[in-house]
């Protein structure tokens, strides 16, 4: 009988560490939460091509962008790293999204998307995951493609393997951090 007081002390902690999960989820209706999540991507490509630094605030801290290049995968530092030139000029590059589908955890905390762009380089294909802070999202993962054509794919793969070897690139991409 003694550990019924800890089970029931158990009980209620779970019970309270599911409230805040609880109310995230309550706040707002499904389709409220996603103009929400949509205001915020827009809002993250807009900061790129206005170069606002905050781009780089929206990013978690660890956070991966993966950029169509094979050896474009970075830390959100090593993103604002490679990005500073851009940013300096005063405009970075300009994405707007032609359509976007967006899907949520039930508790809300995470979200997940994908998208299509226009963008200076045509139609790219775009995913990402963000975290809910409660107040705002972070970017906790985001992967840029080119958007190719299937009957495109054969003469693009030739291209791209005469370039690796005109270039001596390494068919694989190096491990992320290297």
């Amino acid at each position: 009988m003694k550990s019924l007081p800890a089970i029931s002390g158990a009980v209620v902690l779970l019970c309270a560490a599911a409230v805040p999960a609880l109310a995230l989820a309550a706040d707002e209706d499904a389709a409220a939460f996603t103009r929400r999540v949509n205001a915020f991507v827009d809002g993250w490509h807009d900061d790129a091509a206005h170069a606002r630094p905050a781009y780089f605030d929206k990013m978690a801290p660890q956070g991966v962008y993966i950029g169509t290049d094979k050896t474009e995968v970075w830390t959100r530092d090593q993103f604002r790293t490679w990005a500073r030139p851009y940013f300096e000029r005063g405009k970075a590059w300009s994405f707007t999204a032609q359509r976007r589908n967006v899907y949520f955890s039930p508790d809300r905390r995470y979200v997940w998307f994908d998208e299509q762009l226009t963008t200076q380089m045509g139609t790219c294909q775009a995913s990402g995951v963000l975290r809910n802070t409660g107040q705002s999202f972070l970017i906790e993962h985001y992967q840029l493609s080119m958007a190719v054509p299937n009957a495109l794919n054969a003469d693009f793969a030739k291209a791209i393997a005469r370039h690796e070897a005109e270039t001596g690139q390494p068919a694989q991409a190096p491990a992320k951090g290297q």
